[in-house]
């Protein structure tokens, strides 16, 4: 409705009235007009304030981007206000998105301020809040318009990086600048010995103890800090499990999604070059870069991940690296073809690190182990566990995701064994 139309009760107002005062002159009887007053009084009024403006609606939620467990403040614009006394509003709820209050009903008097509602998102990706129907009530509760409905605000939900920290270094840092420790002797605050002066050296690099012990100029020599490539790999062609939200059950393709943004803000914090690959939908590809403006092309290209729905073709992926980087796979590990692509990137000796994000699954969910369905997840998960032995065999090493400290010990042996001659299949 997008006109002002008269309330059920500004006409029963006019009529009683209307009925009181043609009874009171016809029957000549003055009680009918005292009976009727009560309706003369609010039926000329409500025609008396009746709007003349047609208002627009303006949805207000501040931002089109939060993380998930975050919440907004919906407001609403009613312009012009003129003539409008009371708002009501009534709001959507799609999944994975809660209201304040519960009910997503809201009203108030316009003179107060127009009612504003709370709106919260427990899942990652693009949402649409917002929606709601409107109807504004004019002064006396005379006119009525709405209720009109009100489009929503597509919103970007960012994942919540999951608690993740570590302090193990990337091996086989190439970069300019980082916090890294090369190999290679530079400008760098780690101490790697001490040699003879040469021309070129910086005087504040002589080491005096040293040289007066030995009667020639010594120079202290330092490890260069590097940064390194990191290129994070992100299997979204199923999505394994119900989502509960953030406060609930993660699916597998949550853990994924988390999980790649806690790594990818954690090296783009220590000043490495981070890169992403989605395999699935869209086939999303981000080239290595660094800073905040970078990450947050990351973690929005994560929030657009979807998973794969149409039957998933066995064609080998092109993880697409290039020189040296480290390589994580986030992946349940489910698609063979996955697995090989990741086998042949460890054959070609690139550091590659699999992140187990199958989860833990609850077999009751399939009826029960002795079902079916339960069988069929068992005797599947048999045949994923030897694929990831036959993948740990090659050097390739698969942890499951626990949060911080998930992949120090991996880094560390894979910076011990950079530092070794390698053999590169071509």
């Amino acid at each position: 409705m997008t006109r002002w139309v008269a309330t059920p009760a500004l006409a029963r107002a006019c009529v009683v009235a209307a009925a009181g005062l043609v009874g009171a002159v016809a029957l000549g009887s003055p009680v009918l007009v005292v009976l009727a007053a009560p309706f003369v009084v609010p039926a000329v009024l409500g025609l008396a304030h009746r709007p003349r403006t047609t208002p627009r609606l303006v949805p207000d939620l501040g931002t089109h981007r939060l993380h998930e467990g975050q919440g907004i403040v919906s407001g609403l614009v009613v312009d012009p206000p003129d003539g409008v006394e009371h708002v009501t509003r009534v709001l959507e709820r799609p999944s994975y998105v809660v209201l304040s209050p519960a009910s997503g009903t809201v009203g108030g008097l316009v003179r107060d301020g127009v009612p504003e509602a709370g709106i919260g998102v427990t899942r990652w990706g693009r949402r649409t809040v917002g929606a709601e129907q409107v109807a504004l009530t004019g002064a006396w509760a005379g006119f009525r318009w709405g209720p009109r409905e009100v489009p929503g605000v597509s919103v970007a939900v960012l994942p919540q990086a999951a608690a993740f920290d570590s302090r193990a270094e990337v091996p086989q840092p190439d970069g300019l600048v980082g916090a890294h420790r090369s190999r290679r002797v530079g400008s760098g605050s780690e101490f790697s010995g001490i040699r003879g002066f040469a021309p070129g050296d910086r005087l504040r690099r002589i080491h005096w103890p040293v040289s007066l012990r030995t009667g020639t100029l010594q120079v202290v020599t330092t490890r260069a800090e590097q940064d390194s490539g990191v290129l994070v790999v992100v299997d979204a062609f199923r999505d394994l499990g119900a989502s509960g939200g953030v406060g609930g059950a993660a699916s597998s393709l949550d853990l994924t999604v988390r999980a790649a943004s806690a790594l990818a803000e954690h090296h783009v914090r220590v000043g490495d070059r981070v890169g992403l690959r989605v395999l699935g939908p869209g086939d999303a590809r981000v080239p290595l870069g660094s800073g905040t403006r970078h990450l947050h092309r990351l973690t929005g290209t994560l929030a657009r991940v979807v998973p794969e729905t149409r039957r998933v073709e066995d064609a080998v992926p092109d993880l697409g690296v290039q020189g040296d980087c480290v390589v994580y796979v986030l992946s349940p590990m489910l698609h063979a073809p996955v697995v090989t692509a990741t086998a042949a990137l460890a054959g070609r000796g690139v550091p590659v690190l699999v992140i187990d994000t199958l989860g833990e699954r609850d077999l009751d969910e399939l009826g029960g182990p002795r079902s079916r369905a339960g069988l069929a997840w068992r005797m599947r998960r048999v045949e994923r566990d030897n694929l990831l032995d036959r993948l740990a065999g090659l050097g390739c090493p698969v942890v499951p995701w626990r949060g911080p400290g998930t992949v120090d010990e991996v880094l560390h042996r894979l910076a011990r064994r950079a530092q070794q001659p390698r053999v590169r299949a071509r």
